[in-house]
């Protein structure tokens, strides 16, 4: 794949370093480089035969949990931000400053899931803000992807940013198994209205409540998953890679591959006009 300027400085701003073999013939005394690990397609996750992730049983919802989240199964955009914001179904909303429910353009062909609000979120009212949001622009501006409402851009630009988890957990604590289920069926309904051609799921909480599974994420990479038919790809979330820079290639891989899944979609719909 062939990256303009613009993009070259936005992988650099990540901190991977381009290959170029000018650059590599032209040195006095060149360092060996070793070759890049090429991005996994989608063919070829497709054709291998990688072992199904160890799923994790879900305790059954409660009958008045059914009756909820039949309630918010049909909300429009507006309703289902009101919902989010009178939510009392957990603890959460004792403790919280105000609700997170997501940002981005409500027909985007990218959707983001990360895990829950910290506190500058919580502040704010919006997911990935801090030097996490900072890296996380970062890396879709590499793609070309934006997460603001309003630009030129088309929907295949566009991605919708939301969390598991609409409201902080007290001292960042790590989300309880009963508040994802709560807040499940909001989570669910923004994927029906917005019907993303590809989820990017980021971090540890927001990949196993979205796949059930108790795989660590070094495992689940690297392949297409699903989600209530949408496919899905994981990858580390930008406060890991902050502290652990090294994974910034591996999670530059994982965006690749979700380009390609997001693409394939395009054409897919393209074809069947």
């Amino acid at each position: 794949m062939r990256w303009s300027s613009r993009q070259q400085a936005m992988l650099q701003t990540m901190g991977l370093r381009l290959w170029s073999r000018a650059a590599s013939t032209s040195s006095k005394t060149p360092a060996p480089t070793p070759a890049p690990t090429p991005a996994p397609t989608v063919t070829a996750v497709a054709a291998a035969a990688a072992a199904p992730a160890a799923r994790r049983e879900a305790p059954p919802p409660a009958p008045a949990a059914d009756a909820r989240a039949a309630s918010i199964e049909h909300l429009d955009w507006p309703a289902l931000r009101e919902a989010v914001a009178a939510c009392q179904a957990c603890e959460l909303h004792r403790t919280r400053r105000q609700p997170v429910f997501g940002v981005g353009h409500e027909r985007a062909h990218w959707m983001v899931v990360g895990e829950a609000p910290g506190e500058q979120e919580d502040l704010q009212g919006e997911p990935f803000v801090g030097a996490a949001g900072e890296l996380l622009e970062r890396m879709l501006a590499a793609l070309a992807l934006r997460r603001a409402v309003q630009g030129p851009e088309p929907e295949a630009q566009r991605v919708f940013i939301a969390n598991t988890l609409k409201c902080r957990p007290p001292r960042n604590r790590n989300p309880q198994p009963e508040e994802l289920q709560a807040c499940e069926p909001f989570l669910v309904r923004q994927i029906a209205l917005l019907q993303p051609r590809v989820i990017l799921a980021m971090g540890r909480f927001a990949i196993q409540s979205l796949l059930q599974s108790g795989e660590p994420v070094g495992k689940l990479r690297g392949r297409v998953h699903r989600y209530r038919g949408v496919p899905l790809v994981v990858t580390y979330h930008p406060a890991y890679l902050l502290r652990n820079p090294a994974d910034k290639a591996r999670a530059w891989d994982d965006l690749c591959l979700a380009a390609q899944v997001a693409q394939q979609a395009v054409q897919q719909v393209a074809a069947d006009r």
